[in-house]
């Protein structure tokens, strides 16, 4: 017999009752991790931290700090430079994106990525949210195209996360919420777009590509199967334009 809180239980009545009850799962750390941030946010992070450590380790292979890691190698081959792109190297509009000058610029970048890409993807789920985001890198990266100096580099994800804002917005608009709080929000940004070595070109491409994004998840919400392709239809659109309106500007001239 086994003893009880209350007299005692003989073994087979105590393995009957454990039978019965429902053990509880505990959840890994990343699981918890990505119901509360969100997946695809965090992956985000991940990549981009990710890239940041790949920059650092190129730029010590060629004899430079690393924390210079846009003195490497692999940050000049990934990095936007709109007359390269006019060449052919179409990726750079996307893989500079994932890039960052320094960890002051990934830091602060990562965890705006944090705050505003976790509640944008609880509000349009995983896929939306992903559409949304590589949309405005698109835009952010198209402006950069049509109007930016033809040999500059440019890097970071902020033509990404300013999208996310633009996306924000008009979903709040969308909902007749308020929206007094991201406006002022966004006039600081702006404002600090125009310090010396920030793209607002950049930043503004990404703020109108993720406002459109997010208008063509709102005109299609009654009919869900448009969304995606919708999307996808948008950046194509940005892609191209990106990587054929400035060498038909060239011919033109």
């Amino acid at each position: 017999m086994i003893p009880a809180s209350v007299g005692f239980q003989c073994p087979e009545c105590v393995r009957e009752g454990n039978a019965s009850v429902r053990q509880v799962r505990r959840g890994s750390g990343l699981r918890s991790a990505g119901r509360r941030w969100g997946a695809v946010t965090l992956t985000l992070i991940a990549l981009n931290v990710a890239m940041f450590v790949v920059t650092a380790i190129s730029a010590v292979s060629v004899g430079n700090p690393p924390m210079d890691n846009y003195r490497s190698p692999v940050f000049a081959d990934l990095a936007q430079m709109p007359v390269l792109v006019q060449l052919g190297e179409w990726w750079r509009l996307l893989t500079a994106a994932f890039l960052h000058i320094g960890p002051l610029h990934l830091a602060m970048n990562m965890l705006a990525l944090l705050l505003f890409g976790s509640e944008l993807e609880r509000q349009l789920g995983r896929w939306r949210f992903l559409g949304v985001y590589l949309v405005s890198a698109l835009g952010g990266a198209t402006a950069i195209q049509l109007f930016g100096f033809p040999g500059g580099y440019v890097a970071g994800a902020s033509t990404a996360l300013y999208g996310l804002l633009g996306a924000l917005g008009v979903l709040l608009v969308a909902s007749r919420q308020d929206i007094r709080g991201l406006l002022t929000l966004l006039a600081i940004n702006v404002f600090i777009s125009f310090l010396p070595g920030v793209s607002l070109l950049g930043h503004l491409g990404g703020l109108v590509a993720g406002a459109l994004a997010a208008a063509v998840l709102v005109a299609t919400r009654r009919r869900e199967k448009l969304q995606l392709p919708g999307l996808a239809a948008l950046g194509v659109l940005l892609a191209v334009v990106a990587a054929t309106a400035p060498t038909i500007a060239v011919l033109s001239l």
